[in-house]
């Protein structure tokens, strides 16, 4: 019942910047806590790490790694969340997934690809 698109993952050499979005889709009425998370390489599934969350009200929380360079955001209207980042390390190199809680439970992006690099 829910879709999740997420786009804007790359390559970028460090320090430079990304915007990753993710647009919900299908019968939502309301959306409660949205955020993002990420893969390391070689990591499995159950080894994802929490980045950074928003709740309905706009509380933010963010994992220390990203503090200070990342920045979630969410668009109620467009059913759609965000993650600036600045700055970006070689060590942010994962593959990241949002996620969102409705009625229907948690529901998964299919994963975007972030590689810092020079």
């Amino acid at each position: 019942q829910v879709q999740l698109v997420e786009s804007g993952g790359g390559l970028v050499q460090p320090g430079g910047s990304l915007r990753l979005s993710c647009a919900a889709s299908g019968s939502i009425f309301s959306i409660g806590d949205m955020g993002w998370y990420r893969q390391a390489p070689g990591k499995q599934r159950e080894q994802r790490d929490l980045v950074a969350t928003i709740s309905s009200d706009a509380n933010t929380m963010y994992a220390d790694s990203v503090k200070g360079r990342f920045t979630i955001s969410r668009d109620n209207a467009k059913k759609t969340v965000y993650l600036q980042m600045n700055n970006l390390k070689p060590e942010d190199t994962a593959v990241y997934y949002c996620k969102i809680v409705t009625i229907f439970g948690n529901s998964w992006g299919q994963g975007t690809q972030v590689t810092v690099s020079s």
